[in-house]
C-alpha cells in the first residue's frame, strides 16, 4: 500500500483549530515586484470599472483583486486615480525624436506606451543612396544612419534606450523609392517582385503590415493594383494595410472605395489614417463615410480608422503643390521651382480647384496655413507665422511665397493647415471602430525641439480625449475611451498580450486623475506638457513617477504576427 509522508500523518492527528492555525502560520504573504494599490481599474474591455489592486511580476500582470497584505518591491498608491492599460499611438512620427531623446516625454506624460510608425515612409529597408538622402535631409535632429532594414532600425532604438515600446509598418513609399526612385511610372514586373520580397522580409522582421501615404509624391504615382500586390504579401503573414488615403477632401468617397477594394482583393484588414473631411465644402461627407465603413464591416471586411483630435492637420508645403512638379525628389522639385515658366504653371494649379490632386492650399487658404518648421537659421524667425502674413511682408503672392520658401529653406517647410470641423471631430471621437494617433513626434520642452513649433497634437492628443471629450463634454464614457485608446488598436494590430489590464498581459499601465487630466498645448504655444498623468509603467518598469520621467529605458520592439525570431510566435508579441 502507499505510505503517507510523516508530515501528512502528523497533520492528520492535529485538532482542527490547531491545523488551521498551523497552515496559516506556514503561509507566506504573496510577493510581487510591483503592486498598484487602491485604484479604479479600467481594464480596456469597455466594461464599467472596478476597485482592484494590480500585481506585477517582471513584465507581466499576474493578479488583479484584493492584494491587501501582499509584499512588493515597489508599492504605488493609486487611491482616487484611474488605472488603465497604456495607450497605443497608432500614428507616431517619433522615428527621429526618439533618437534625440528616448524619454518620449510629450507622449509618456499622456500615458502612451506604444509608438506605431510607418505612414507611407518607414525607416527601412534602405539602399545606400536612401541612407545618404536621409542624412542630407536632416534638420534640427542630427544622426548617422547605422541600420539598413526596418528591423535593424527598431533594434537600434531599443539599444539606445527608449521609454515607450515601438512597432512599425513597412512603408509603401519606402519600397517604391527603394526600387523605382522618384519616377512617375509603374514598376516593372521585376521591380514589383523585388518590392514583394521586401514586404516579406519586413514582415518576417516583425512589421505590422504595409502603410501608404498617397497624396504625396512618389506614393501618388502608385496604382491600386500595385498596392494590392504588396498587401497580398502582408496578408499572408497576418498583417494589415493602413493608409493616408489618396484624398481626404474632394475625392474622399473614391479614396475610401479604393481602400475597401484593396482590403477585399488582398484579403487584409485595412485602416484609414487620421480620418477627416478636409475643406468646408467636404464637411457634410462624414455621414456617407460612417455609413460606407459600417456597410463594409457588415460585409465582413475589417475596416477601422484612427484620428487626431484637432481641426488642423500638419504636413509640408509639398501638400500645397501638384505632384508632377515633385517628380524626381526634393532637389528636382526645388530646381523646377526656380524656372519662371514652371512657377507660373504651379501658381495657376495651386489656385485652381481640381480633383486631380489633394490641394491643401485651397482647402485652408493662405491665412489658414501656419509655417512651423524651417531648416534654415535665416528663416526660423518666421516660425509660427501664417503664409498670408509672410506674403504680405514680402509683397509677393501666396503661391510665389510658398515656392520661394521651399527653395530658400531647401526643405518641404513644416506647415499646419486648418481644414476640419469641430462638430465632425467630436462625432468621430465616439465612433466604436476608431482609435487615436498623434501623427507627430514625441517631443520635449527643451533642446532642439524648441527650434520649431510642432502641431499641439504632439503634446496633447491623448489627454485631450480624456479631458475635453470625456470629462468636459461627455462625448463618450471613460471606459469606452480607454478601450479605444488601448485595447482596440492592439486588437487591430493583432497584438495579443497588450492593450488590456488582465492576467498574462504585459504590464504597460497608465495611472491618471480623471478629474484633472488635460492638454495645454496650443497652436501659438505648442511646447506645453499635458497634466494629470501620474504614473506610467512600460513592461512593468516605471517610466513616469509622480508626473516626472524616470529616464528608465523600458521600451521594447513589439513585433507583428509574421515575425520569424528565435522562437517564431503565432501572434504579435513584445520581444
Amino acid at each position: 500500500m502507499l505510505e503517507r509522508p510523516f508530515t501528512t500523518l502528523l497533520l492528520g492527528l492535529l485538532p482542527g483549530p490547531l491545523l488551521v492555525a498551523g497552515l496559516v502560520a506556514c503561509a507566506e504573504p504573496a510577493r510581487y515586484d510591483v503592486v498598484i494599490r487602491g485604484g479604479t481599474v479600467y481594464d480596456g474591455s469597455g466594461e464599467p470599472p472596478r476597485q482592484a489592486d494590480v500585481g506585477i511580476i517582471g513584465d507581466t500582470v499576474v493578479a488583479l483583486g484584493d492584494l491587501d497584505g501582499a509584499l512588493a518591491t515597489t508599492d504605488i498608491d493609486a487611491t482616487g486615480l484611474a488605472v488603465s492599460p497604456g495607450f497605443v499611438n497608432m500614428l507616431s512620427w517619433a522615428t527621429e525624436s526618439l533618437i534625440e531623446d528616448g524619454k518620449a516625454q510629450s507622449d509618456i506624460r499622456q500615458g502612451v506606451t506604444l509608438e506605431v510608425f510607418g505612414e507611407g515612409w518607414s525607416m527601412g529597408p534602405l539602399t545606400e543612396a536612401m541612407k545618404g538622402e536621409l542624412e542630407q535631409r536632416q534638420s534640427d535632429i542630427r544622426y548617422e544612419v547605422e541600420w539598413t532594414t526596418l528591423g535593424e532600425y527598431l533594434e537600434y532604438l531599443v539599444e539606445r534606450g527608449i521609454a515607450p515600446n515601438v512597432a512599425s509598418f513597412v512603408g509603401a513609399t519606402t519600397l517604391r523609392i527603394h526600387e523605382i526612385g522618384y519616377e512617375d511610372r509603374p514598376p516593372t514586373p521585376e521591380e514589383l517582385d523585388r518590392m514583394r520580397q521586401l514586404v516579406a522580409e519586413a514582415m518576417e522582421e516583425g512589421a505590422m503590415g504595409v502603410g501608404s501615404s498617397l497624396i504625396y509624391a512618389p506614393a501618388f504615382y502608385s496604382t491600386t493594383e500595385e498596392l494590392i500586390e504588396l498587401c497580398k504579401v502582408a496578408a499572408r503573414y497576418g498583417g494589415m494595410y493602413i493608409s493616408h488615403m489618396r484624398s481626404e477632401g474632394n475625392r474622399l468617397e473614391e479614396a475610401i472605395e479604393e481602400l475597401i477594394t484593396i482590403a477585399r482583393e488582398a484579403d487584409i484588414p485595412a485602416e484609414i489614417y487620421h480620418l477627416k473631411q478636409a475643406g468646408k465644402e467636404n464637411w457634410h461627407k462624414l455621414d456617407w463615410v460612417v455609413e460606407r465603413v459600417e456597410r463594409a464591416r457588415a460585409e465582413g471586411l475589417l475596416i477601422t480608422a484612427d484620428m487626431y483630435t484637432y481641426t488642423a492637420g500638419a504636413t509640408g508645403l509639398d501638400a500645397a503643390m501638384p505632384p508632377w512638379v515633385q517628380e524626381g525628389g526634393h532637389d528636382a522639385w526645388a530646381e523646377r521651382l526656380r524656372d519662371p515658366e514652371i512657377r507660373a504653371r504651379v501658381a495657376r494649379e495651386m489656385s485652381a480647384p481640381s480633383d486631380d490632386w489633394e490641394n491643401l492650399y485651397l482647402g485652408a487658404g493662405a491665412e489658414g496655413m501656419l509655417l512651423v518648421g524651417f531648416k534654415s537659421e535665416e528663416l526660423k524667425p518666421l516660425t509660427g507665422r501664417s503664409l498670408a502674413e509672410v506674403e504680405a511682408d514680402r509683397g509677393t503672392t501666396p503661391e510665389e511665397t510658398a515656392m520661394d520658401l521651399v527653395v530658400e529653406d531647401d526643405s518641404r517647410v513644416g506647415t499646419i493647415y486648418f481644414l476640419m470641423s469641430e462638430d465632425n471631430v467630436r462625432r468621430q471621437v465616439a465612433l466604436p471602430w476608431l482609435s487615436f494617433g498623434s501623427d507627430a513626434e514625441a517631443a520635449a520642452t527643451e533642446g532642439v525641439f524648441l527650434l520649431s513649433n510642432p502641431h499641439p497634437r504632439a503634446y496633447g492628443n491623448f489627454a485631450r480625449v480624456l479631458g475635453r471629450y470625456v470629462r468636459d463634454e461627455g462625448v463618450l464614457p471613460l471606459e469606452e475611451a480607454i478601450r479605444k485608446l488601448a485595447a482596440l488598436p492592439a486588437e487591430n494590430l493583432g497584438i495579443e498580450d497588450r492593450g488590456r489590464l488582465a492576467e498574462g498581459y504585459k504590464a504597460d499601465v497608465a495611472i491618471f486623475d480623471p478629474a484633472t487630466i488635460r492638454d495645454h498645448a496650443t497652436f501659438e504655444q505648442p511646447h506645453q506638457y499635458a497634466t494629470g498623468m501620474v504614473h506610467v509603467l512600460v513592461n512593468g518598469v516605471p517610466v513616469l513617477t509622480d508626473g516626472e520621467p524616470t529616464g528608465r529605458p523600458a521600451g521594447r520592439v513589439v513585433r507583428g504576427p509574421g515575425w520569424v525570431g528565435e522562437s517564431a510566435p503565432t501572434a504579435a508579441t513584445g520581444d
